[in-house]
């Protein structure tokens, strides 16, 4: 845990004056993390959450097992610097978006199959669209979630380079030959993020825009 300590001190006001310069422009956007050692997550992970209602009091936790399988200083400033990204991305707040959208679209298709099939006599499951909103959520929320994560590991390269670290070498535990799935069942960290040589590609074209001193450039950063 003193690795974690260690490099959350040089990695946490680099973040937070980033996340600042980034989201300044006109947004209410919390930007004190507070950074958390998950003791109860038995899986190699870290993540990005908020601690209350209306996406307010973010959150950066990692897990032990992720700790203690990091094997240098400049891994866990990359993943630190990942987890940021899902912040100043505004992450949670598009798929939330994205999820409503989902929902919307196919509970209204289901709403109007349901009112076709009532005009001619035929059967119809009254709860399809409440079932069909839920799967519509699902869909919404997972529509773009790669290019989310890849966006974070572009905006944590740059977190990392910043606080003195190798986001080239941090980048590297991303590459280790792990299962997609825990042993419970579950989606391991791996198995709900990019193929390490995607991920490998956006962190060496971030650090050549770094050394030509090119600024950050995001889809939608202009909204």
């Amino acid at each position: 845990m003193t690795r974690f300590r260690r490099v959350a001190s040089r990695v946490e006001p680099v973040a937070r004056k980033f996340c600042e310069k980034e989201l300044a422009a006109g947004r209410n956007v919390d930007c004190n993390v507070q950074l958390q050692i998950d003791r109860e997550m038995k899986e190699r992970n870290a993540y990005f959450t908020y601690a209350e209602s209306g996406n307010r009091g973010p959150i950066i936790r990692f897990s032990v097992p992720i700790l203690q399988d990091a094997r240098n200083d400049d891994e866990i400033a990359f993943i630190l610097g990942h987890e940021y990204g899902h912040l100043i991305g505004q992450h949670i707040q598009k798929q939330q978006q994205q999820a409503l959208a989902g929902a919307l679209i196919l509970g209204a298709l289901t709403a109007y199959s349901n009112a076709q099939a009532a005009s001619v006599g035929a059967y119809y499951d009254p709860h399809a669209v409440e079932q069909n909103m839920q799967i519509g959520a699902a869909a919404g929320q997972l529509a773009f979630s790669q290019t989310y994560e890849l966006e974070s590991d572009m905006i944590g390269t740059r977190i990392a380079a910043a606080a003195g670290y190798d986001p080239v070498k941090g980048a590297r535990f991303f590459a280790r030959d792990e299962p997609a799935r825990s042993q419970s069942g579950k989606l391991s960290f791996w198995g709900t993020h990019p193929s390490d040589q995607k991920r490998v590609a956006v962190v060496l074209a971030t650090m050549e825009q770094i050394r030509a001193q090119e600024g950050l450039v995001r889809k939608g950063s202009a909204n």
